[in-house]
């Protein structure tokens, strides 16, 4: 065996484990997420085996739905086209559809714990939109 195939293995398996610590990591913000948690309820309602956005939900704050590469809010559903994890930060670039137009869209959470996020704006240190994860019954 040439010295060349033990460093393409040695590569080959490196890759492996960043990219499963990569998607583990994604897995990690999978569920529902809202502005209040005590709203939830209000907010989310169980739809079959999955949810939904209950009816009405925008009177009682804003939320969105992470499923795999998917996230859906009240407006729009988009899929995860491209993420970076930056220490405590994750960004997304996200391609969304509205019932009127299609847009490509930036987004970047700093994790707090498994529970709360922090949606934060690159150029607007003093604005941010925190988040809870939500558990319905």
């Amino acid at each position: 065996m040439t010295p060349a195939k033990p460093r393409a293995g040695l590569l080959l398996a490196l890759a492996s484990a960043l990219l499963l610590s990569t998607i583990a990591r994604a897995d990690d913000l999978t569920g529902l997420w809202a502005t209040d948690g005590s709203k939830c309820d209000n907010i989310f309602s169980k739809a079959g085996a999955s949810y939904a956005f209950a009816k009405d939900s925008d009177i009682y704050g804003s939320g969105f739905i992470i499923d795999g590469r998917k996230i859906v809010t009240q407006m729009a559903k988009c899929d995860i086209k491209n993420s970076k994890q930056d220490g405590g930060v994750t960004h997304l670039i996200l391609a969304c559809a509205t019932d009127v137009m299609l847009s490509s869209v930036q987004a970047s959470f700093k994790i707090i714990n498994n529970d709360k996020m922090v949606r934060i704006f690159s150029g607007f240190s003093d604005m941010e939109i925190p988040y809870e994860r939500c558990s319905l019954k």
